[in-house]
C-alpha cells in the first residue's frame, strides 16, 4: 500500500512538473509577445510625434503661404476697383471728346 502511494505521488509529481513546464513556455511566450508589441508601440508613438511635428509645420507654413495670398487677393480686388474707375473715367472723357469732334466735324461741314 505504501509503495502504491508513493508511485501515486511520483506519477502526480511528474504530471505536475510537465505541467509547471508548460506553464512556463506559454508565460515566455505570451511575455515574448507583449515585449514585442511594447516595442512596436513605443516606435510607431516616437513616428507618430515626428509625423505630428512635420505635420504641423506643413499646416503652419500653408497658414502662412494662405495669409500672403488672401493679402495679394485684397491687393488686385483694389487695383481692379482702381482700374475700373479708372477705365470708367477713361470712357466718359473719350465719350465728351468723341461728342466734341462730331459738334466740330459738323460745324466745319456747314
Amino acid at each position: 500500500p505504501i509503495s502504491k502511494v508513493i508511485d501515486m505521488l511520483s506519477s502526480l509529481k511528474s504530471k505536475i512538473v510537465v505541467e509547471g513546464q508548460e506553464a512556463q513556455r506559454l508565460f515566455e511566450e505570451t511575455a515574448s509577445m507583449c515585449s514585442d508589441r511594447s516595442k512596436q508601440l513605443e516606435y510607431e508613438i516616437k513616428t507618430g510625434g515626428s509625423e505630428k511635428a512635420e505635420l504641423e509645420a506643413s499646416i503652419a507654413d500653408e497658414t502662412a503661404k494662405l495669409m500672403a495670398l488672401e493679402d495679394k487677393v485684397e491687393e488686385l480686388a483694389a487695383s481692379i476697383t482702381s482700374d475700373e474707375a479708372d477705365l470708367k473715367s477713361a470712357t466718359e472723357i473719350r465719350k465728351r471728346e468723341a461728342a466734341d469732334f462730331t459738334a466740330q466735324e459738323k460745324e466745319l461741314m456747314e
